[in-house]
């Protein structure tokens, strides 16, 4: 795999190009940069298959380097390095790879380098296609998640509480700015709940006589408001 580094600082590239160097001939770095003007240009004159690209930078800085480079014909993976965590939302909404806060650690340089050796450059550029993902706040960090890992969104205050695969994490989304990015993938069940329709499994009656919604593989269940209870019904029976 062929790497650049850009980095303003020359001892952050000179660090980084020996911990890259522990881990082997599968990883080459063929060029440095030291701004966002130069990293452009080197992806336009090179093959490079993933770009470890710092945010903090003079002149064009690192999210608008990345935002040309990934414009690029063939463009390469893209994982940020910064001490800045504030711009990790920013950095996936470029649809980095991964991100590492400075001083970068052996561990999380590995695993960086090994998820994007799972996404060569063509694999990158299918998946952001038929792809999408949400980044959410959690625990001091960022995570990303996968639209396909989600069973559903539910308002909470003043954020959206999303339901997923790994659990339950905050995303400063609307329901309304979901509901408009992905009007095919969700259905509105409540004026709090937006649920994926391929997740939605059944309906039920509560004790109380109301309906609620059922999942095939969570025990969760909602309660769908009267109104939405025919749009639910008629998705059921492949309407």
């Amino acid at each position: 795999m062929k790497l650049l580094i850009v980095d303003d600082e020359a001892p952050a590239r000179q660090r980084l190009c020996g911990l890259i160097a522990g881990f082997g001939d599968a990883y080459e770095v063929v060029a440095e940069a030291e701004n966002g003007e130069q990293a452009v240009a080197l992806c336009s004159e090179h093959p490079v298959d993933l770009v470890f690209m710092d945010i903090h930078m003079p002149g064009m800085d690192g999210l608008e380097a990345a935002a040309q480079i990934s414009r690029q014909q063939l463009p390469p993976a893209i994982v940020f390095t910064t001490a800045y965590s504030e711009h990790a939302l920013e950095a996936f909404s470029v649809q980095a790879v991964d991100y590492l806060l400075k001083p970068i650690r052996r561990e999380k340089l590995q695993a960086a380098l090994e998820k994007a050796t799972r996404l060569t450059r063509p694999q990158l550029q299918k998946e952001e296609l038929e792809e999408a993902w949400l980044t959410s706040r959690y625990r001091g960090g960022v995570q990303r998640i996968a639209l396909s890992d989600v069973y559903y969104f539910r308002a909470d205050s003043k954020y959206v509480l999303v339901r997923y695969k790994g659990g339950e994490s905050l995303l400063e989304d609307s329901l309304v700015s979901l509901e408009k990015r992905f009007p095919d993938e969700l259905l509105r069940i409540h004026r709090s709940i937006l649920v994926r329709k391929v997740v939605v499994s059944g309906l039920e009656k509560n004790a109380e006589g109301g309906v609620q919604l059922l999942f095939a593989d969570i025990e969760d269940r909602l309660d769908i408001s009267r109104r939405h209870v025919p749009v639910v019904r008629k998705l059921l029976n492949g309407g």
